[in-house]
């Protein structure tokens, strides 16, 4: 037995969300849907995986790092790998050039920040890192996996007049006034399979079709398994696109010949 089991889905009503998915989700009637998580299991609690699809961009936000997080709570270290793209489509992160605290704030509260900020053109494909205290943004027209420390602490700094929370003391303390290191992103070809992170919290890893022996043993324990596109297959369940499952490992499991499939674990 492969222990595989499908973890449950959250469907997340956003302002900034669609009310036409992407196949093979589907919002419900009347819905403008933005985000579709997969409840972490008690046994592999660290991690989540959520799919975002935006039509309007979302708030400038940052996240603590485990140090700088609330006692008992865990940071949040983020990645984000682009499964579709409007034209013109682009995600912020990092500034342009180094800014000092009260520049930051200055510009959260007259909204020019949106325009400090470094935005990049993305197509499907597109990888990115972001470590604790690197301010972002997701601009419209995007679909994308994004797999997370399992922590659910925003600081949001800009919302574009919207009618909710900004938290800019918290943000601020914990931003990092700084390009994001070009090491930290990449874009994958078609079929291109890649260690996309290795640590300091979690390993992602994409493949296509079955899992080379080094993969295998790079997950030789409990693991997220996202198929992307086709399904794979265990004794005890089937994982398809637009699913995740978690495993005891990736041995017994069978793979579409020309799947894609994301694998991701605690470190």
């Amino acid at each position: 037995m492969t222990g595989a089991r499908l973890l449950p889905t959250r469907t997340v009503e956003k302002v900034w969300g669609r009310d036409a998915l992407p196949a093979p989700f589907v919002a419900p009637e009347g819905k403008r849907i933005g985000e579709i998580w997969f409840e972490p299991d008690p046994g592999l609690p660290d991690l989540l995986v959520k799919y975002l699809f935006t039509s309007e961009k979302l708030s400038v936000q940052v996240h603590p790092s485990d140090a700088q997080a609330p006692e008992g709570a865990r940071g949040k270290e983020e990645c984000w790998l682009v499964l579709a793209a409007e034209p013109g489509a682009s995600l912020a992160i990092g500034f342009r050039e180094e800014i000092d605290a009260e520049t930051m704030r200055t510009a959260a509260l007259d909204g020019s920040i949106e325009e400090l900020l470094e935005w990049h053109p993305v197509a499907p494909g597109d990888f990115f890192y972001l470590s604790a205290g690197t301010v972002h943004a997701i601009g419209p027209g995007l679909s994308l996996i994004e797999i997370q420390q399992n922590s659910d602490i925003t600081y949001r700094l800009y919302d574009y007049g919207r009618p909710r929370e900004l938290h800019l003391d918290e943000g601020i303390a914990v931003a990092h006034g700084e390009p994001h290191p070009a090491r930290l992103r990449r874009s994958l070809g078609a079929g291109e399979e890649a260690v996309l992170v290795d640590g300091p919290h979690f390993r992602v890893e994409r493949c296509i079709g079955a899992p080379s022996e080094e993969t295998r043993a790079r997950f030789a324990g409990r693991t997220l398994v996202i198929p992307v596109t086709g399904e794979v297959a265990a004794s005890d369940a089937r994982i398809a696109a637009g699913e995740c499952g978690q495993v005891e490992s990736l041995d017994g499991l069978e793979f579409a010949a020309d799947g894609e499939t994301l694998f991701a674990a605690p470190l």
